[in-house]
């Protein structure tokens, strides 16, 4: 929330592939983001709606995301988001190459040419430690049915390789998984299909959010675990329900590329505010 004596707060309307995001521009306003204002501004019926908030603040580099989730749980890595919010701060500078800084680490986005924008969404955590895992284990066949994939992109994913995507009840699958005792952060669940050796069809769970159209980091994730068990190439093609995304797992991290929209601005009004106070 912001300072008692703000009447409004701006905020914008953002999606990566159906992915939506409602933005808050806190370098030049003081806000202070609670559990309890995240869940009211992503209420898709009494609130905004959004699969995350972002907040963009002032750091050591050219800005610092901080990410939350639909339930008021926070996220240390969004990355449709951060591509929406760099190719903000892209069109609002000029410049065609930024360093964010996020509760993952540095992140570097570059303007990819043609409206697109990719991010280096980091290293991969394979360690079961890192990811974390509530026990040491082998990452790449986690002892569950469907031997699914573990993998750390600063946060938690668990990876199903599946012969039909669209066949599975994400609704029902995703939350039996996300609260699995093996995540004791609880997990983004994907299931993905390999439709060949640089094309991988997947659908997504998100913790906090539930069923999202799109998902960066979960897209990264799939990439990195396909890789691993040599299903597919390094560089791959990912089709979500949203669109498609271009995932590149090299020797500086993972890189993700596609499209960003930003799709309005607007306030959030005193009335609004003040309930939730």
């Amino acid at each position: 929330m912001t300072k008692k004596s703000a009447t409004v707060l701006p905020f914008m309307k953002m999606h990566g592939l159906g992915n939506d995001f409602v933005v808050l521009d806190a370098r030049d306003q003081n806000i202070a983001v609670t559990p309890a204002f995240a869940r009211a501004v992503g209420h898709r019926r009494t609130g905004i709606g959004f699969d995350q908030l972002a907040l963009i603040e002032r750091g050591p580099a050219d800005a610092h995301l901080t990410f939350w989730n639909a339930d008021g749980s926070t996220s240390a890595a969004c990355g449709n988001a951060t591509r929406c919010i760099a190719r903000y701060i892209m069109q609002e500078t000029g410049q065609r190459h930024l360093h964010l800084t996020t509760a993952r680490g540095d992140l570097f986005a570059t303007d990819a040419g043609g409206g697109l924008t990719s991010v280096n969404m980091g290293q991969p955590q394979l360690d079961w430690h890192d990811i974390p895992l509530a026990e040491e284990m082998d990452t790449l066949e986690l002892p569950i049915e469907g031997a699914p994939v573990a993998t750390g992109m600063g946060n938690p994913h668990c990876t199903f390789f599946v012969e039909n995507a669209d066949a599975v009840p994400l609704e029902q699958f995703g939350p039996r998984y996300e609260h699995h005792p093996l995540y004791p952060e609880r997990t983004n669940v994907q299931v993905a299909q390999i439709v060949g050796p640089d094309h991988i069809r997947m659908r997504v769970w998100e913790r906090g959010a539930g069923v999202t159209l799109a998902s960066g980091s979960s897209s990264c994730a799939t990439a990195v675990a396909a890789a691993r068990r040599r299903l597919t190439a390094r560089h791959v093609r990912i089709d979500l329900d949203g669109g498609t995304l271009q995932v590149d797992w090299r020797d500086d991290g993972v890189w993700m590329t596609g499209p960003t929209s930003h799709v309005c601005d607007g306030v959030l009004t005193a009335e609004f505010l003040g309930a939730v106070e």
